[in-house]
Parts: C-alpha cells; sequence; structure tokens
C-alpha cells in the first residue's frame, strides 16, 4: 500500500513543505509567530538573548549603538560567557540589528566596547557571510544556488528576482527595498529552491512565484509603513 503523504505545495508562501498530520497548522503556527511575539530591544532572558534574529531591516547606520536597551541586552549576553572574545559573535550580531551593516566604525566600536583589538574584531567580522560589510535593501534576499536547488531551477530564480528588482547581485535597488545575492547553502536542501528574506524562508520556490512573493513583501513593508505612521500620529 503507498504510503500517504501531503503533496509538496511549490511555490508555497514561504511555510508548507511535508506538514503531515500537521497539515492543518497556518502559517503563524508553523513559523512560531502565535507564540514569540515581539522581541524587546532589551532582550528577553541572558540566553535568549544571545540569539535574537538580526538578518533583519530597518537598521539605521546612524544609530547609536549599545545605548539604553541595547546595552541592557549587551550585559546580558556578557554575562554568558566567560570572556568577552567568547561573545563576540552575538555583540556583532547585535550591531548588525541596530545599524543594518557593519562598517569598519561599527567594528571599532564593538572592539572597544568588548576591550579587543579592532583588527581581531574587523577579522572575525570579515570572515562570516552574515555579516554585512555594506549596506543592503529593506530586505536581503538570499537565493540558494547550491547543489539541491542548483539542479531544481536556483539560477533561474536568482535571475528573476534580479530582473523584477532591477539589480545585479549585491545592488541595492532603486527604492530601496531589496538587495539579491547568491547563498552557498540555506539548509532547506529537501523544498529546493530556497530562498531567505531576512529571517524568514521561502521553499520550494519557481522563478514563476517570484512576482508573488515580493507583493507579499511590499504589501507587509507598507502595511508596517502604516502602523509605524499611526502610532507617531
Amino acid at each position: 500500500m503507498a504510503e500517504e503523504r501531503t503533496p509538496l505545495q511549490g511555490g508555497n508562501p514561504g511555510w508548507a513543505g511535508e506538514t503531515g498530520e500537521y497539515g492543518h497548522l497556518t502559517e503563524a503556527d508553523v513559523r512560531g509567530t502565535t507564540y514569540v511575539g515581539k522581541r524587546p530591544p532589551e532582550g528577553t532572558s541572558p540566553g535568549a538573548s544571545c540569539s535574537y534574529p538580526y538578518q533583519v531591516g530597518g537598521g539605521r547606520p546612524d544609530a547609536p549603538l549599545f545605548e539604553g536597551p541595547y546595552r541592557e541586552r549587551l550585559d546580558k549576553i556578557l554575562s554568558r560567557y566567560p570572556n568577552r572574545q567568547g561573545a563576540l559573535l552575538p555583540v556583532l550580531a547585535l550591531a548588525q540589528e541596530i545599524r543594518g551593516h557593519l562598517s569598519p566604525e561599527s567594528m571599532a566600536e564593538v572592539a572597544a566596547a568588548l576591550g579587543l583589538a579592532p583588527a581581531y574584531v574587523r577579522g572575525v567580522a570579515t570572515f562570516y557571510t552574515m555579516y554585512h560589510k555594506r549596506p543592503v535593501g529593506e530586505h536581503l534576499v538570499q537565493v540558494c544556488t547550491n547543489v539541491a536547488c542548483n539542479l531544481c531551477g536556483a539560477d533561474e530564480v536568482l535571475r528573476a528576482f534580479l530582473a523584477a528588482t532591477g539589480t545585479e547581485p549585491g545592488q541595492i535597488s532603486a527604492d530601496g527595498q531589496y538587495t539579491v545575492i547568491e547563498a552557498e547553502c540555506l539548509g532547506a536542501c529537501g523544498f529546493p529552491t530556497a530562498v531567505q528574506v531576512n529571517d524568514r524562508y521561502f521553499e520550494n520556490v519557481s522563478p514563476e512565484a517570484v512576482p508573488a512573493i515580493l507583493e507579499r513583501l511590499a504589501q507587509e513593508a507598507a502595511a508596517r509603513s502604516s502602523a509605524a505612521a499611526r502610532q507617531g500620529s
């Protein structure tokens, strides 16, 4: 007797896959947004404060580092490590969350905050690809082009994102909303082509699905902007 399986949802909105007996779950259930809620800038417990998402939009290059609630989160991070060198990766992540990318000036400020040599901090930050050394768009679109995704049309998906945003790899779109780059592997080989937009995954992406994904991102950005405007009024 053939095994019953949940059909794969090609071109899905970014969360469905082989959900099996859990096919009744909503996107919010799968992503965890129904119980994670809004993360306070000062962090929660010291352990959780070390692992905040930092591939997020909204950073300001001129924002002060490690002041106010961010100083409180920095102190929580430092409390989890036996020395300042051990805390470097989450502190770099915090700086990127605040400013959107890690400029040489930001790396120097991190070095000063941790009492480390600026050259050492810069060497670590430039080693890892998840730290942005130059500004990126509000939405960082990473298209996996490794083996599994490549065999399933990743190159075509990459070209579709570049064409739809009017950019070359690594460029910021004219409206400031998008930067599209290749990713070596996103760890979602079972659902190619995998695409990561900031801290969110989109699975089984085809070139035909690209316009709908970008439209969804634009609508969500407009909704956030409207909500912020209402709060400020």
